[in-house]
């Protein structure tokens, strides 16, 4: 599974001051920090005001430190050309993302497809926002997947999103999710890739238990044939996780729960089939993660207590 890692963003106050101030010294820390990534996301949200004009400074930071891929992550358009122009590796860079909207469509493959890059495409659009149902984002797939061959974008270029919602908002929003990489990875010949933003799932749970809930979800998706996810580059132990995943080489019990929650997933079975030791308290809190977000469980914020 390809790591794209999120800590570039300026939702932090951290990150958002340093380009900014064009403190290089900052993001090349962050840079360093994400060396178990394969990708570095660069998200300066519409990059107006004060963030304009960042996207190529951030790019020139990042191949100073690091030989890392890029993720453009930017509504503008301007910004995303900028980054391509001084980027040394240009078919070795995501640009997040396009949608269904017919204009951010039309110019989005237009890029990707100038530069023979990858694609992050979102199943939305303006007019039905996020659909609630697998089957209506994968109507969506089809659609902007038409407009990517139209453009010559091969499938194994083009990473779809399905869009993940926080389990403490839409509980039933996490299966659907696993649905939808299925029914994407089943859809399309040749296939097309998959994509998540990992950290959606978790957000408006508390603190403590985030990574828990990342980690599960990381496992449960993995297992329904994800491709790629944008992930916290500082958690150890969830880059831990996939690469033992991806190895299929457990170091422990709590390994081999994780492998079996994967392919519990994978072969469509049932979370009370999995075996585990249930006197094993860290066991016993990532099944019951799991059967929130399968939705056999209601989700509280205490649900590891119960």
């Amino acid at each position: 599974m390809l790591l794209i890692g999120e800590n570039i963003h300026i939702i932090s106050k951290l990150v958002r001051n340093s380009i900014i101030n064009r403190d290089e010294t900052a993001i090349a820390e962050l840079v360093k920090k994400q060396s178990n990534m394969d990708f570095i996301d660069l998200n300066i949200g519409p990059a107006k005001g004060e963030l304009a004009k960042s996207m190529s400074w951030l790019v020139d930071i990042v191949q100073k430190y690091s030989e890392k891929g890029l993720s453009f992550d930017t509504s503008n358009i301007s910004e995303i050309e900028d980054g391509f122009s001084v980027c040394r590796d240009v078919e070795n860079v995501f640009i997040n993302s396009t949608s269904g909207d017919e204009d951010k469509l039309e110019s989005m493959t237009n890029l990707a497809s100038l530069y023979n890059c990858n694609l992050v495409a979102l199943t939305m659009c303006k007019e039905t926002g996020i659909p609630k149902t697998s089957d209506a984002r994968l109507e969506l797939a089809f659609l902007i997947n038409e407009k990517c061959l139209e453009k010559g974008i091969s499938n194994d270029r083009v990473y779809f999103d399905p869009l993940v919602i926080p389990v403490s908002v839409e509980q039933n929003q996490a299966m659907e999710v696993l649905n939808t990489i299925k029914m994407l990875k089943e859809s399309f010949e040749p296939q097309v890739k998959t994509i998540i933003g990992l950290s959606n799932i978790s957000n408006g749970s508390p603190l403590e238990l985030r990574p828990l809930i990342n980690r599960v979800f990381c496992v449960m998706a993995y297992g329904a044939g994800l491709d790629a996810a944008i992930v916290d580059a500082c958690d150890a132990e969830l880059f831990r996780i996939i690469k033992m995943l991806d190895s299929k080489n457990p170091a422990s019990s709590v390994d081999e729960l994780y492998l079996n929650i994967a392919q519990m997933v994978e072969s469509f079975s049932e979370i009370n089939d999995v075996q585990y030791n249930k006197e094993d308290t860290e066991q016993s809190k990532i099944i019951r993660t799991a059967k929130v977000l399968l939705g056999n469980t209601v989700y509280s914020h205490s649900f590891t207590q119960i």
